[in-house]
């Protein structure tokens, strides 16, 4: 089966500091890879990269067949938009809107007719146990709470890919595992696949692989599940 994702080579630098000295990443279909290192490593930012959200100083990254580093701003823009899903380590929800707002925003930004993007993200909320707290706010629910409904968000558009960067950094390991179990449980069951950045070896054992980023190159460390 061909890789869905492919970069090679990359290198980024922020002044005189390198973030990527030549790493790689291949993620296949529906797989959930984990990237590990220690902090500064440059995981953050090679997950970026292979997202669209920074774009490397060298190298090549391929998604879908498509040279994703040759794609002007616009269309990086449409790929994020439309088959990428995002989860971050503080939710980054809108904080004036409600739980079900959130989860429909990034359909009512695609044109989706409110009524619609809303009712698909009601069941969304129902499945990752949230039915009861559509109508509340961020600042109305738990931390544990907060990540799920980004889960939600992330998965909305039904996302070929799911990038999560951290996102049970913030949590603690009750609330952590959780957001875990209904993340991934969520991605398989839409056939995403997903590129979780964790610096916790517990979280990274829900990946089917994992990579180790350290100053700046990467290595490929499979796993069987």
């Amino acid at each position: 089966m061909n890789p869905l994702l492919i970069a090679e080579g990359l290198h980024k630098s922020y002044g005189p500091t390198t973030a990527l000295a030549g790493a790689d990443l291949v993620l296949h279909a529906g797989e959930i890879l984990s990237i590990m290192g220690p902090s500064g490593s440059g995981k953050s930012t090679l997950l970026h990269c292979a997202a669209g959200l920074t774009s490397p100083d060298s190298g090549h990254i391929t998604y879908d067949g498509r040279l994703l580093t040759e794609m002007s701003d616009v269309e990086r823009s449409a790929l994020r938009r439309r088959e990428f899903g995002f989860v971050f380590q503080f939710g980054q929800l809108v904080p004036e809107l409600t739980a079900l707002e959130n989860v429909a925003l990034p359909l009512r930004l695609d044109g989706i007719r409110k009524r619609a993007a809303e009712r698909r993200a009601t069941g969304l909320l129902d499945r990752l146990g949230l039915a009861g707290k559509a109508r509340s706010r961020p600042g109305e629910l738990s931390g544990g709470q907060q990540q799920r409904v980004a889960v939600a968000r992330a998965l909305i558009a039904e996302p070929k890919v799911l990038f999560a960067d951290e996102p049970t950094g913030a949590l603690d390991s009750v609330s952590g595992e959780q957001v875990m179990e209904m993340l991934t449980r969520s991605a398989r069951q839409s056939g995403a696949a997903v590129v979780l950045v964790t610096h916790d070896a517990r979280i990274a054992a829900y990946a089917d692989r994992g990579i180790v980023v350290r100053d700046g190159r990467s290595l490929d460390r499979a796993r069987a599940r």
